[in-house]
């Protein structure tokens, strides 16, 4: 699975943005999908997951509330919609799959996509 992130930009603090994440293969409904993060001078951290049929989602307390994540399977493409942002949520943010939610969670991923950047204006 190639993954291909896409959304990425400069936004105040308190605006929005929606990143996508498009697959190349047709088997994409069978992987779980996740976003992590990683900000610079940190590690990489999770962000959110949801499993294959959309059913199930996880998110990291620190975007709980704030942030969505959410599929198409039609369109092999994941979206983590991010609202009231915050100077912290600064960071390049990268989608991962892999063959549960639980695994991405645990950063037991299978295939990465390349990041895009997020920058929050103070």
């Amino acid at each position: 699975v190639q993954l291909q992130a896409s959304g990425g930009g400069l936004v105040q603090a308190g605006g929005s943005l929606r990143l996508s994440c498009a697959a190349s293969r047709r088997t994409f409904s069978n992987y779980a999908l996740g976003w992590f993060r990683q900000a610079p001078g940190k590690e990489r951290e999770f962000v959110a997951a949801i499993s294959w049929s959309g059913a199930s989602t996880y998110y990291a307390d620190s975007v709980k509330g704030r942030f969505a994540i959410s599929r198409d399977n039609a369109k092999n493409t994941v979206y983590l919609q991010m609202n009231s942002l915050k100077p912290e949520d600064t960071a390049i943010y990268y989608c991962a799959a892999a063959d549960s939610a639980i695994s991405i969670k645990s950063e037991k991923v299978d295939h990465w996509g390349q990041g895009t950047q997020v920058t929050v204006s103070s």
